[in-house]
C-alpha cells in the first residue's frame, strides 16, 4: 500500500501494525516512493536455554564462609 506522508502521520499507528503483519508499505512525497516500512527481524534467540551449566561447575564450602577482616579491609581502601 502506498501513503503520501501526510497520511502516514496521521496513520503511522495503523501504518506499523500493517508492516508487522508482512504487508509492503510504501511513504511517497510528492508521488514519488521516498520510504518504505518494513518488519525488523531479531537473529538474538528469543530464549536463553536455562541449567546449561548445571552439573559442570562446583562451589566449595569455603566460598559460602564470612570473609576475614583483612580481605574485608582490603575493598573498603
Amino acid at each position: 500500500m502506498e501513503y503520501n506522508i501526510h497520511d502516514a502521520k496521521s496513520n503511522l499507528s495503523k501504518l506499523i501494525i500493517q508492516a508487522i503483519e508482512g504487508k509492503e508499505v510504501v511513504i511517497s512525497k510528492a508521488g514519488n516512493p521516498v520510504v518504505k516500512l518494513v518488519r525488523i527481524t531479531s537473529d538474538k534467540k528469543k530464549n536463553r536455554e536455562i541449567g546449561i551449566y548445571q552439573g559442570k561447575t562446583k562451589i566449595s564450602k569455603e566460598f559460602f564462609e564470612p570473609l576475614s577482616n583483612e580481605e574485608i579491609s582490603g575493598f573498603i581502601s
